[in-house]
């Protein structure tokens, strides 16, 4: 077999199994916290006008509906099996709303605000990095590594917070909250757009200049080592071009930079999840807050295996271009 298909195979292999350990605690996890979803609907119930022997009889029919009823090891093997066939279910809370349908209609607006956020930040932080290591001991490297190591620092939530309070709050200049304008309908036209685009802002810095602190840090470290390398150094002595130097080393550094993008999705879906709900953004953010809320099972369930299954195949993704831009690993190495 070749290299590359063996590599391929191997990275395959590690994807599923995660994705079983993942889908076992996305089980067990909603299941050990106290109460369950049709306790949270009969107590609201309850603080209406029906009888005791009505409200018996609903929640003994909603138990019945979602297999609460059951062994836990029959309704793990029952998930498995809707898990991997792609039947989330329906959802508790929302009654008789399929899971797959609500996650549909919120998960394009998280990659919308995901996607950009992230490329923009590792495009910009691997080059102020890199920029950064080449002209050391300069004024530049300081400052920037210096804002780097501070952005870095901050929690997706407190940056949230920070430009909710200075630009919309006491300037006025963006929207607090919402996707977009609540008196319009997602559609193609300008007037839409131009809506969903001022929301937009806030939310995409909030993601991307914390991301791209880490990146800028990440990057001047990895370019610093790379400019002790010999081909640097021969350079040099030859007079090349600062500019030509810059860019080999830039290429070199980027490497690891490129397998540092999947991890970096992890975290970086975990800060926008908190984003979503401070600026009550339509995406997974919000649906997520409702469903632990109320104990939805499936509802929790279905974000959790598709925001790790979306996770784990933007991995694969990226171990795939790894390949493709590293001759070491696509042609195999001999001892």
């Amino acid at each position: 077999m070749r290299p590359i298909y063996r590599y391929l195979l191997i990275k395959l292999s590690f994807l599923l199994v995660t994705y079983f350990v993942a889908v076992t605690i996305a089980f067990v996890l909603p299941r050990i916290a106290p109460g369950n979803p049709v306790q949270q609907i009969i107590a609201g119930l309850s603080q209406g006008s029906l009888s005791p022997e009505l409200l018996d009889q609903y929640q003994k029919r909603l138990v019945e509906e979602f297999g609460l009823n059951k062994p836990l090891y029959v309704q793990y093997f029952e998930f498995l099996k809707n898990a991997f066939s792609g039947n989330l279910g329906t959802s508790i809370t929302s009654y008789r709303q399929p899971v797959t349908q609500l996650i549909a209609w919120h998960l394009p607006w998280t990659l919308l605000l995901l996607v950009p956020a992230t490329l923009v930040a590792w495009t910009i932080g691997n080059y102020l990095g890199a920029r950064a290591a080449y002209r050391r001991g300069t004024l530049f490297e300081k400052s920037v590594v210096s804002t780097g190591i501070i952005l870095s620092q901050i929690p997706y939530y407190w940056m949230a917070m920070v430009l909710i309070y200075v630009f919309a709050i006491n300037l006025g200049w963006f929207p607090s909250g919402s996707a977009y304008d609540p008196t319009l309908a997602p559609s193609l036209n300008w007037e839409f757009i131009k809506s969903y685009l001022h929301h937009y802002i806030l939310p995409f810095l909030s993601i991307a200049l914390v991301s791209t602190g880490g990146w800028i840090i990440g990057m001047r470290v990895l370019a610093a080592m790379e400019l002790g390398s010999t081909y640097v150094k021969f350079s040099e002595m030859l007079n090349v071009h600062d500019e030509i130097i810059f860019r080999y080393v830039l290429r070199n550094s980027l490497l690891p930079q490129v397998t540092g993008i999947a991890i970096q999705l992890g975290t970086v879906m975990a800060g926008q999840i908190i984003t979503e709900q401070l600026f009550n953004y339509q995406g997974m953010g919000i649906l997520l807050a409702r469903a632990l809320g109320s104990r939805d099972y499936p509802m929790i369930q279905g974000i959790f295996l598709i925001l790790i299954g979306t996770l784990l195949l933007a991995n694969f993704i990226v171990e795939f271009i790894y390949v493709l831009i590293d001759p070491r690993i696509r042609l195999g190495t001999r001892e």
